[in-house]
């Protein structure tokens, strides 16, 4: 079930809570993808607090809000990149796009393989997906106070396998959210404390979500040499009787 865009907006721009975790999970994003130059960066779900960084040098933004959740003009005072679209019928052509990220998109959705399909459709060559969701493991998927509290958690080994079965590649895989899903000034004053000491010993505690970094695996083309190879000359296969046309003729 997708959440009300009113409820995400409210949460990661007008909650000390949510622009923490907007924060957070951006930093660990421009450690993987620093910069988009030139390129075409596509958000699915509410990954608007993720784009921002790559409005200025990318060749195009486009933030895609599924129609269960509702749209928001994005972003605000700049000319809008945001459209509703269908969740997975989305209006982008095939090959178009160079950086994905889903964030609100895939735990939310009644279709996951459908809109792993709809990823691996727009991906062009080179294409890269960057997928964020709840970890299982975490407590941030625990409690209904944040995005991540709701829709279907996962595992590491859960989304790796699902993106493998839709064609992806994981390429990179970080936690992240190590601070409690907590208002409490206490929280927020040692949040960055918690956020150091979790990617420093991630055995200690789980991040809140997880972020896998995907390519699309481009099948091998058929033919070509190495199926010619395979199928040698008949001049190069061994007699096992000498032929009658090159026997020497009698006169």
């Amino acid at each position: 079930m997708h959440l009300d865009v009113q409820d995400l907006r409210n949460f990661y721009y007008r909650s000390t809570l949510g622009r923490a975790v907007q924060k957070v999970i951006r930093d660990q994003m421009l450690e993987i993808w620093p910069e988009a130059h030139g390129q075409t960066v596509l958000g699915f779900g509410f990954a608007v607090p993720l784009l921002r960084p790559y409005l200025t040098d990318s060749r195009r933004v486009i933030a895609l809000m599924p129609g269960p959740q509702g749209v928001m003009p994005w972003p605000a005072g700049q000319p809008n990149v945001s459209v509703l679209s269908e969740e997975v019928a989305w209006p982008i052509e095939t090959g178009r796009v160079d950086k994905l990220i889903v964030m609100h998109g895939l735990e939310t959705s009644e279709m996951p393989s459908a809109v792993l399909e709809e990823c691996a459709r727009v991906l062009g060559p080179g294409g890269k997906a960057l997928f964020v969701v709840p970890n299982r493991a975490g407590l941030w998927s625990r409690s209904d106070s944040t995005p991540f509290g709701y829709g279907r958690p996962y595992s590491l080994g859960q989304l790796d396998a699902q993106l493998k079965t839709h064609g992806f590649l994981s390429e990179a895989q970080r936690t992240a959210l190590y601070q409690p899903p907590s208002t409490r000034k206490f929280w927020r004053k040692t949040a960055a404390f918690w956020e150091n000491t979790g990617r420093a010993l991630p055995i200690i505690a789980a991040g809140g979500v997880l972020m896998v970094e995907a390519s699309k695996r481009v099948p091998a083309p058929s033919g070509g040499l190495g199926a010619r190879v395979k199928k040698p000359l008949p001049i190069l296969q061994p007699q096992t009787e000498p032929s009658a046309a090159r026997l020497p003729s009698q006169y």
